[in-house]
């Protein structure tokens, strides 16, 4: 097909585009756009490509470069084999191991992934249903390989998927091998022979499935470890309701419940079932409070549960929801469930006669709340924090683990929880049956967990978080909103103050300055492509400003650690304050070209 729009450079990508794709749908789609000259659309879809950032892909299915497609998922292994091949000297004997959600087009890719591995005569341990995500992690250390990609897009709108990768210390990929990938992807763009023959993949005899060894060995793992209470779980008489949200988690959440030895769980059944759709929900997130549990209370006040579990699309997060004694729901916040597990984690701990010392591990991100550290200071055992991600936790615990630590516990504040190590990455899965334990244990004695969570801040002091987020779909108005703050007070000035407050600290982990250390050099690892702006207040504030990875948003968490003689409700009103002053100050200027966060 030639056909020109006019502009020399479009031609050229729409011409290179038309020859590699051999998928009906998308080859028709740039067909069509180029019939029509439409020469914005085609630049934007083919003359930037998807970035290879954050453990892998994530974005828009569709036609181009800067979408999720076929060809990009072929160019993305095909880099990825390169990088492994160059760096992996034992790869043909380890191989790689590929799972999938139920998202579109999931499955699809799973496949394309593993033949071009398999055209290299490398094992693949390719799942034969839609799995966790945790399961990729567990595979990669479980068999020993080298890699490990999992096909998902996690809670992102239906319209996306992605390209998770895991390295063979079983965590996400991390600096030097993100970049590695990145340039091998770059020269090795053309589709190889045989990278469309899927077909192949099945009668392959260096594929494997690794489903039914996965599910008994995993299931068998997280009960050694985690399990503490079987035959309590069994006799309690607190109900749970559980929700996959149109994901995979509901076969595995299941059978997670009877590793643990509870009664079997209420599902929400409008949700039981993969649908990639996700017909009930606005956005597949439980992080997004109520509106996505609304089916969630609906189901658990028919069945009188007082307690809600839920998992992402993918399983790998959770949120957490109790019933209150008026009959309302308290949607626990990652923060708040984080430090529920923390406590419940470092009393498994010590009930099992063990004591917390220094060799003894949690971490949490930066942006996290600090109720880790607090009870760290206070409780004899290590807390360190990681830059914001799981891939930076999944790294250091696993060389925690090579020093002969112990790691209980990880978590960051968009409700991903690592309890334990048999995955070293956050899990939905594992989490939710802990959770369950912890609920049960406090019930029977006469707690319940907005109760001992409370009991915590009492003991603690107050911990008050408050994050939220703006929609920014335009690159230019983000990083001016951080290069403004930059300068606030004149050029490379950093606000001394955000309306009333004083500004103690200042952490830019783009530029690496760090206010509080004495050769003002951050000591966390510095990204030149990734915004992060940290205040710490003179009133003992925290609060941070960032680009989400993964996501058009510009993200605000704040936190005020506060006494516990203060009552909540001048921490929260202060708390409250400050948000607004963030907001104001900092985001003024641009703040309609920014959407707030709807709950």
């Amino acid at each position: 097909m030639a056909v020109s729009t006019g502009d020399a450079e479009v031609d050229s990508k729409v011409e290179e585009w038309l020859n590699w794709d051999k998928n009906e749908k998308t080859h028709a789609e740039i067909a069509s756009l180029a019939r029509k000259g439409d020469v914005k659309e085609l630049r934007a879809r083919l003359c930037s490509r998807l970035e290879f950032g954050t453990a892998g892909l994530r974005g828009r299915m569709g036609a181009g470069y800067s979408r999720m497609s076929d060809v990009t998922v072929i160019q993305s292994t095909q880099g990825l084999l390169r990088h492994a091949q160059n760096v992996c000297p034992d790869l043909k004997k380890r191989g790689l191991v590929v799972g999938y959600d139920a998202r579109h087009n999931s499955h699809r890719w799973a496949l394309m992934t593993a033949v071009i591995f398999l055209n290299a005569e490398i094992p693949v341990y390719l799942y034969s249903e839609i799995c966790p995500t945790p399961f990729v992690p567990y595979g990669v250390l479980h068999y020993g390989c080298d890699v490990g990609v999992m096909i998902t897009a996690s809670h992102n709108p239906k319209e996306d998927n992605g390209y998770k990768v895991y390295w063979s210390n079983g965590a996400q990929i991390i600096p030097p091998h993100d970049s590695g990938i990145a340039e091998c992807i770059l020269q090795n763009l053309a589709p190889w022979p045989n990278s469309w023959n899927i077909s192949a993949v099945e009668s392959h005899p260096l594929r494997s499935d690794p489903y039914k060894e996965t599910m008994n060995c995993y299931f068998e793992d997280i009960g050694k470890q985690l399990c503490k209470h079987r035959d309590a779980n069994a006799e309690s008489p607190l109900k749970f309701t559980y929700t996959a949200m149109h994901g995979v988690g509901h076969r595995f959440a299941q059978e997670s419940f009877r590793t643990f030895g509870f009664k079997p769980f209420i599902p929400v059944k409008e949700q039981v079932e993969p649908d990639p759709e996700f017909p009930t929900v606005k956005f597949p997130n439980p992080e997004e409070g109520k509106s996505a549990l609304n089916l969630s209370i609906k189901t658990a006040n028919e069945h009188g549960s007082s307690i809600i579990l839920a998992n992402d699309p993918d399983a790998d997060r959770l949120a957490v929801a109790e019933k209150q004694p008026s009959g309302d729901w308290k949607v626990f916040t990652g923060n708040e469930t984080g430090a529920l597990f923390g406590w419940w984690l470092l009393t498994c701990h010590r009930n099992s006669g063990k004591e917390a010392a220094a060799d003894v591990y949690m971490l949490s991100s930066t942006v996290s709340s600090k109720i880790l550290k607090t009870l760290a200071e206070k409780e004899g055992f290590s807390f360190e924090e990681t830059l914001t991600g799981f891939k930076w936790m999944g790294n250091r615990a696993h060389e925690l683990l090579k020093e002969g630590k112990e790691v209980l516990f990880a978590f960051e504040e968009a409700i991903g929880f690592m309890c334990g190590t048999v995955v070293l990455d956050k899990d939905g899965v594992s989490a939710m049956s802990c959770m369950a334990e912890c609920a049960t244990y406090l019930h029977a004695r006469g707690l319940t967990l907005t109760q001992q969570l409370n009991l915590l801040y009492n003991k603690y002091g107050i911990h008050k978080t408050s994050n939220s987020y703006f929609l920014c779909y335009h690159q230019p108005v983000i990083e001016r909103i951080f290069e403004r703050i930059r300068n606030l007070e004149g050029p490379g000035k950093y606000p001394s103050r955000c309306g009333r407050f004083e500004i103690k600290y200042v952490r830019d982990l783009m530029t690496g300055y760090d206010s509080s250390e004495n050769d003002l050099k951050a000591c966390l690892p510095v990204s030149s492509s990734s915004q992060m702006l940290t205040f710490t207040f003179a009133n003992g504030c925290v609060a941070t400003i960032r680009t989400s990875g993964t996501e058009p948003k510009v993200k605000y968490y704040t936190e005020y650690l506060a006494p516990p003689s203060l009552d909540e409700a001048s921490v929260e009103k202060e708390l409250k304050e400050m948000v607004e002053n963030i907001v104001d100050v900092f985001l003024e200027p641009v703040k309609n070209e920014l959407v707030p966060r709807s709950e």
